[in-house]
């Protein structure tokens, strides 16, 4: 499936002549370099960080209410959303609150992962092959979140009638550190140092409001 068809949902949920987000390239990423990962914080209609992982030319994405945690005893709900556009690594800023998922936006960490799926033999597993069976394992080399997490879905499925749910665990193993999950209101952007406030209030400023 092309670029195009993967980002259709994104695309047709936003105006992009009032949101400031990224519509999206046409050109798929390297195969030589690492693929990336970002996590967001999102002051919408509910407060929480959005989890992104770099598959293929799109980030999947998944909303975690409460954040990754660095504490291998956190299983913390993830509730897959649309693929997004490589290009939403980089946005920062506010969303219209009358556009989807309006609010304030912050880039709390980002970097590059590792996959780490293998099969019952020890070989190694497509990373998307991996999602599309309910279960992935990387290593993450951010600014904030290091080490190996894994994505575990529960609930839900290409087959299923429920709402597909998944778990976001920090595993036990080689580079298990990292800082836990902040308070998000207090948390700084790893690409700009604002806050959440800081940014909606330059936001406020450049529209002169």
């Amino acid at each position: 499936m092309g670029e195009g068809n993967r980002l259709r949902d994104y695309r047709g949920k936003r105006d992009f002549g009032r949101t400031g987000e990224p519509e999206g390239g046409h050109t798929a990423p390297s195969g030589a370099e690492e693929p990336r990962f970002v996590v967001q914080i999102h002051d919408a209609s509910t407060l929480h960080f959005d989890f992104r992982l770099q598959v293929a030319d799109v980030l999947k994405s998944w909303s975690v209410p409460r954040g990754p945690s660095a504490d291998p005893g956190d299983k913390r709900l993830a509730v897959p959303t649309e693929d997004h556009p490589l290009e939403y690594e980089e946005f920062e800023g506010v969303i219209p609150r009358d556009e989807y998922g309006g609010g304030t936006v912050i880039v709390w960490d980002r970097g590059t992962y590792e996959p780490l799926s293998h099969d019952r033999r020890g070989r190694p597993v497509d990373f998307a092959e991996s999602l599309e069976h309910g279960h992935a394992r990387f290593r993450l080399s951010g600014s904030k979140l290091h080490g190996e997490y894994a994505l575990t879905r529960f609930r839900g499925g290409r087959d299923g009638d429920d709402e597909e749910a998944w778990l976001l665990v920090k595993t036990v193993g080689k580079g298990a550190r990292g800082h836990g999950t902040p308070d998000p209101r207090r948390a700084r952007s790893a690409r700009t140092g604002r806050t959440l406030g800081q940014v909606a209030a330059d936001a406020g400023e450049g529209s002169g409001e």
